[in-house]
């Protein structure tokens, strides 16, 4: 388990003195994992991914420039910062390195200082990508993961649904009239309603792999892996009901004197012959039929709605 607060290494090297040396000199400050041939740092990195890697480039099997080049050429590595830590001191030797992805290049012998010093500011500069990209998942106003984060995790899900064959189900939310309550409150106050509804939503969650992002606008959805058309209902109806406890005024609504939520859902047991779209599609009908009945209400699309949905999808 990687330690709290420390950044991890994977020191990739056949000559156990080398790594000895490194791992005695950068231990205080990194969680350090050691693998001595391509293979293995390959193996390691895909069940526990390092923080940056320290990778020679001469070794049995697979040598370090085809250990960078695989782990370039994957989705899931790509972005591992890998230093190539070597006795090959040629030019083109360095270049080679750098155009397969390596960040830097530190020949051997090596003053362990300058070691020391730039994994420090590798390690910093991985940090900062990390909150960026952290960032980059989060909606602004209200704090929660927005659209781009959603699609990421509904592809996900759908995937893992798929793959172990068991229910996903989506709620789509939408604030009654918000429109209105921006035209009349001004949209100071609308930013404060936004971020007190997704507030009010997220509270209403108590299991850890269900998900809440902000969809759009004042648009909301969850999806909720291994749960039924009930239990989807269920927490729907919870929902919306900490929306009205909010209490927050709205004169100009149609459906109530302050904020309120419609909300559609939808479930099914993902397969090959449709695609996620139609979880979407059939939260978004059910989302629909609750704004055209009154609203402030939760309705499911039927199964007969999300047979019909199917053909759309395929």
């Amino acid at each position: 388990m990687k330690n709290q607060g420390r950044g991890k290494l994977l020191l990739v090297d056949d000559i156990k003195a080398n790594v000895n040396i490194l791992q005695l000199n950068l231990k205080t400050d990194y969680h350090i994992d050691v693998a001595f041939d391509g293979e293995s740092a390959l193996e390691q990195v895909a069940k526990n991914p390092p923080d940056l890697i320290l990778l020679d480039i001469q070794m049995p099997g697979i040598d370090g420039y085809e250990v960078c080049r695989r782990l370039k050429n994957n989705k899931n590595t790509e972005k591992i910062p890998i230093v190539f830590i070597t006795s090959k001191n040629e030019e083109e030797d360095e270049t080679k390195g750098l155009e397969l992805g390596a960040i830097d290049y530190i020949i051997k012998p090596f003053s362990m200082p300058i070691v020391k010093a730039r994994v420090k500011n590798l390690m910093q500069m991985k940090k900062q990508q990390d909150i960026l990209e952290n960032l980059s998942l989060i909606d602004g106003l209200t704090g929660i993961p927005n659209r781009r984060y959603f699609d990421l995790m509904l592809h996900h899900e759908w995937q893992r649904a798929m793959r172990t064959e068991t229910a996903l189900a989506l709620i789509m939310i939408d604030i009654d009239f918000f429109k209105t309550y921006n035209d009349y409150y001004g949209h100071v106050s609308g930013d404060e309603c936004l971020k007190s509804v997704a507030q009010a939503l997220t509270a209403s969650i108590n299991r850890s792999m269900d998900f809440i992002a902000r969809y759009g606008g004042e648009e909301f959805a969850v999806i909720l892996p291994g749960t039924s058309i009930e239990g989807a209902l269920t927490l729907g109806e919870n929902m919306r009901q900490n929306v009205m406890n909010l209490g927050i005024a709205h004169k100009q609504s149609l459906a109530a004197d302050f904020i309120t939520i419609s909300l559609g859902v939808a479930n099914i047991i993902p397969k090959k012959e449709y695609g996620q779209r139609l979880l979407i599609e059939g939260a978004d009908k059910a989302l629909y039929e609750a704004k055209r009945n009154s609203r402030n209400i939760c309705r499911r699309c039927s199964t007969e709605d999300m047979m019909d949905l199917q053909n759309i999808c395929k």
